[in-house]
């Protein structure tokens, strides 16, 4: 049992906020159709709202893993949870599209902020054995933000107005800011002095976000360009960084076999499972034609599972190989979404119901055990970085798993309102996508049992 010292509040402000992140990047989807009424938003404008939360992140956590060790682990959460409180409440008082747009970007900069140094100040505070638990907290935390979203931002919106998926998380935010500056009199700084590589972040800024841009627009001629430049400078990012005495980003960490394997796992995790339940919601919300509120009834079985999961197994991870447990979580998990490839409009919701369970409790055997081998696969004075790839995979896969799903919706659909007369093609866009996140997580599974067998160390001494 975690005692009630620095530690203790470490993991309880560290997975308070994560949750806060995780569900704010995800429940505005719910509210984009009264968002659009309000601010008489277009379709791009609509999908920015998602999008520059999501681009902001993943700029940002790979510079903000050096910033964060350098200035302090403890000011840089409570910073980015100031600044998110600040975000939130802009957000909520917003008057014009650009107010909207504007406070979602400083949300995402607390955001960013916020998870890169949330999982190094658990690494750093808590005692070693019990290091997986208190990252099982944690990580359990992210992900029932991710998948409660659905139900809460549903809910919430069809009953109090799109402000209210915002307005939940102010009085959370502010117990974090003041336990965070209350109770955690400790610091934690790594490499002090070491000067921020300004022309490397620049590099990976530019290569990230053309990358993702234009994978989301994959299906058209200037998507493809794009990401090809994306492609472009991100090579030129990593060739710069391996010549760099002090790079933004320690690449030479994917020398190591495990950090490699388990990161390349996480990443193609998201991408095959973040998707599932917005074709979930599709399918019941327009081929059943239920309401938001229902469909989250169905939604929330999933994070249910998860929450019970996930700290046990991160607990378990302290005891045996994690990267087994990943594996064996990944497995179960694409075993769920197979059995939801057979979905159509007389699926029993039952066996809908039972896969989204099965998928909750794989991937909360997977979660946690695999963020423990990322942190536990680099030295102490890297656990900055380890953690900035924790959220930029997290970021990058959440997505491409969407922007998968538009790809196929393009070229099955093509660009048009979702009407009954497009419901046989949304079904089997939706069934296409299912197949693919199969497909992606078997590969998973292949990513762990690789790293499981590699000779690498994992560091079981870390502090």
């Amino acid at each position: 049992m975690i005692k009630k010292t620095t530690a203790f509040y470490v993991v309880v402000v560290g997975s308070l906020a994560s949750f806060m992140a995780a569900y704010t990047s995800n429940a505005v989807t719910m509210a984009l159709p009264e968002l659009a009424r309000v601010f008489h938003l277009s379709n791009i404008l609509q999908n920015w709202t998602i999008n520059l939360y999501l681009l902001t992140m993943a700029i940002l956590s790979v510079p903000f893993g050096k910033i964060c060790a350098q200035k302090g682990l403890k000011k840089s959460f409570f910073y980015g949870a100031l600044v998110f409180f600040i975000g939130t409440a802009g957000i909520i008082v917003a008057i014009n599209t650009e107010m909207l747009l504007f406070f979602r970007f400083i949300q995402a900069i607390g955001s960013a902020a916020i998870f890169v140094s949330s999982v190094s100040m658990i690494v750093k505070a808590v005692p070693n054995n019990q290091r997986g638990r208190a990252l099982g907290i944690n990580i359990a935390a992210v992900y029932i933000g991710l998948s409660l979203a659905p139900v809460l931002g549903g809910t919430l919106t069809y009953n109090f107005g799109w402000e209210s998926i915002f307005a939940i998380t102010l009085p959370v935010s502010f117990i974090v800011v003041a336990l965070t500056y209350l109770k955690i009199k400790e610091e934690w700084k790594l490499d002090a002095n070491d000067p921020i590589d300004i022309k490397g972040s620049v590099f990976y800024g530019i290569g990230i976000s053309a990358f993702m841009y234009g994978f989301t627009e994959l299906h058209t001629l200037t998507g493809q360009a794009i990401t090809a430049v994306g492609v472009i400078f991100l090579i030129i990012f990593i060739y710069y960084e391996l010549k760099q005495k002090y790079p933004i980003f320690n690449v030479r960490l994917y020398k190591n076999h495990k950090f490699l394997s388990s990161n390349i796992a996480s990443v193609i995790s998201y991408i095959s499972i973040f998707s599932v339940s917005t074709i979930i919601n599709y399918h019941f919300q327009y081929i059943l034609g239920w309401n938001a509120q229902m469909t989250g009834l169905i939604l929330i079985s999933m994070p249910v599972m998860q929450a019970i999961v996930t700290p046990q197994s991160g607990k378990l991870s302290d005891l045996i190989n994690p990267q087994k447990l990943s594996a064996l979580g990944m497995g179960l998990a694409t075993i769920a979404i197979l059995i939801l490839t057979t979905m159509d409009d007389s699926t029993s919701v039952y066996i809908i119901i039972i896969a989204l369970m099965i998928g909750g409790v794989g991937y909360g055997l997977f979660s946690s055990p695999n963020t423990n081998t990322i942190m536990s696969s680099v030295p102490p004075n890297e656990t900055t970085m380890a953690s900035a790839a924790v959220a930029t995979m997290r970021v990058i896969g959440q997505t491409l798993s969407i922007g998968i799903l538009t790809v196929i919706f393009a070229f099955v659909m093509g660009n048009v309102a979702i009407t009954p007369s497009v419901y046989p093609q949304l079904s089997e866009s939706c069934h296409l996508a299912l197949i693919c996140s199969t497909v992606l997580g078997v590969i998973s599974v292949l990513a762990s049992l690789v790293g499981m067998n590699s000779n690498d160390k994992l560091n079981t001494t870390q502090r």
